[in-house]
């Protein structure tokens, strides 16, 4: 039986170019829509006992665009071109999900290159499991056979979902499209499925301007004031969403706020989104402690290609002239948490980014009422040293010195250099704002009964701080922030 015999797959829906971008991706919902629901429909008579009777496949749809001369485009954006003559191409999921990102970067491809692009089927099979959305019960509904599942459908593959076009370690193939995007469909499923896995939230809610912590206090205060927003109509946002699923509406806009019910479970790494219109709002996770949370949760976020994201944590003052609670505005990092060491070399440097760093200057003014050299008082700008051992402070007190010393680390944590490095790796814009909690290298350690006044004079402030960079963040032109700093020498078109 030849191969074209040996697969059941949906009639393929030819190639079409489309010259406005807005058809190009209710196209590829189109397919996308038809392909997942063709899955869905023999899976589920699979799990009835129906056993097919060969292979059953459906593919992602792709975005492609084929450009033939090197002339200049309009490059004030440092994304939305390609690079050269060639042809570009990328596997697309959600489209649903991804409408308004979809609708802009194509818009910008056929605007800078005056030719239209390509919607088709691709090669690249869409997973039985992500053909489901966001279903963790999924798996336990596959029934026990003798045969695999995977003998009658495409299972994940990781050995496809590597992030080599991210890394710039992506194989050559002669003949073969370029790059259209930093990730191919199936690893964004894959990382889609992981924040609701982590975060106890579907992909759906998270917000363009995302906050990390490493401590549960500030998720406290951030659902509070939240809440508060909702109950008294203010025009914060449109809802406040809690793991589980959980919405309150703002009563501005005529919803009910019931009380939240607790989920089944909590998440590993719960997330809480203040929702705007458009993703315009913000959403605060709880990364708990230690540079793998740090790295695993910004792997998974990165796909949905936000607007900034901020660390905001307590940290280890190292200056005798600091003071529990004062804040840390890192211009650079050390790098002693080693997750990323192999994706990014510690030999490349992590920079500053001013427009990040400006939003937060002007924010602790802002809240605290003190600027200029009074703002000295509170807040230091300088190095932050990020490592992987919790307790640090136990080694070689003169080694440990010397090594912060020479790179002029005014405090430590462990979280922030792997958030920033990822921000960097992925092309998201980042910025850290730490507060100071102990100084274990001058006596003052972290005590139950003094880190708790610290926290209820300290969090909501810090809090606030964020909350209001991220304003400023957002009411800026999108292309600052989306700037060249974050590009690399041969980039894909979209941000």
């Amino acid at each position: 039986m030849g191969k074209t015999q040996s697969i059941r797959s949906p009639r393929r829906i030819g190639t079409e170019a489309f010259s406005e971008a807005s058809a190009a991706t209710a196209r590829l919902e189109e397919i996308y829509e038809r392909n997942t629901a063709f899955l869905r429909e023999h899976f589920e008579a699979y799990v009835r006992g129906d056993r097919p009777r060969i292979r059953v496949r459906a593919a992602y749809p792709f975005v492609r665009i084929t450009t033939a001369t090197h002339a200049r485009v309009d490059s004030r954006l440092s994304y939305g071109f390609v690079s050269g003559p060639g042809v570009y191409e990328t596997s697309v999921t959600r489209p649903d999900l991804f409408r308004d990102y979809l609708t802009e970067q194509i818009g910008l491809l056929i605007h800078n290159h005056g030719v239209p692009v390509e919607v088709g089927e691709s090669d690249e099979p869409i997973p039985i499991h992500f053909a489901y959305r966001g279903n963790i019960a999924l798996a336990a509904s596959f029934p026990e056979r003798e045969e695999p599942l995977r003998d009658f459908f495409d299972t994940p593959d990781l050995a496809a979902m590597d992030d080599a076009i991210v890394d710039g370690t992506l194989p050559r193939q002669p003949g073969a499209p370029e790059p259209l995007a930093l990730f191919r469909a199936a690893r964004i499923d894959y990382s889609l499925h992981r924040l609701y896995h982590y975060t106890g939230t579907v992909p759906e809610h998270f917000q363009n301007f995302v906050i990390f912590t490493n401590y549960p206090f500030y998720v406290d205060a951030f659902a509070a004031m939240c809440r508060e927003w909702m109950v008294s109509g203010a025009p914060a946002g449109e809802a406040f969403v809690e793991p589980g699923g959980i919405v309150t509406p703002n009563t501005r806009l005529g919803g009910a706020c019931p009380p939240p019910a607790p989920p089944e479970r909590i998440p590993q790494m719960p997330a809480f989104h203040l929702v705007r219109p458009r993703s315009g709002g913000i959403t605060l996770v709880n990364i708990g402690t230690g540079p793998s949370n740090a790295r695993n949760i910004t792997d998974h976020v990165a796909v949905l290609r936000p607007h900034a994201w901020l660390m905001l944590g307590h940290c280890a003052g190292l200056r005798t002239t600091q003071k529990l609670g004062d804040y840390v505005l890192a211009h650079g990092y050390v790098r002693e948490d080693h997750v990323l060491d192999e994706e990014l070399p510690r030999s490349v440097p992590i920079p500053a980014l001013a427009e990040i760093q400006v939003a937060l200057e002007q924010s602790v003014a802002e809240v605290t009422g003190l600027s200029g050299f009074e703002l000295k008082r509170i807040m230091r700008t300088g190095t932050v040293a990020s490592v992987d051992n919790r307790n640090w402070e136990l080694g070689n007190h003169d080694a440990i010195v010397r090594r912060l010393s020479q790179s002029r680390a005014i405090a430590l944590d462990m979280e922030s250099a792997a958030i920033a490095a990822n921000g960097f790796r992925f092309r998201v814009p980042y910025g850290t704002l730490l507060c100071i909690s102990d100084k274990p290298l001058h006596g003052e350690i972290k005590l139950a009964g003094m880190a708790g006044e610290f926290y209820r004079q300290r969090v909501r402030q810090h809090l606030q701080i964020g909350l209001k960079a991220l304003e400023h963040l957002r009411l800026q032109e999108r292309e600052r922030l989306h700037s060249r700093k974050l590009r690399s020498l041969a980039e894909v078109a979209f941000q």
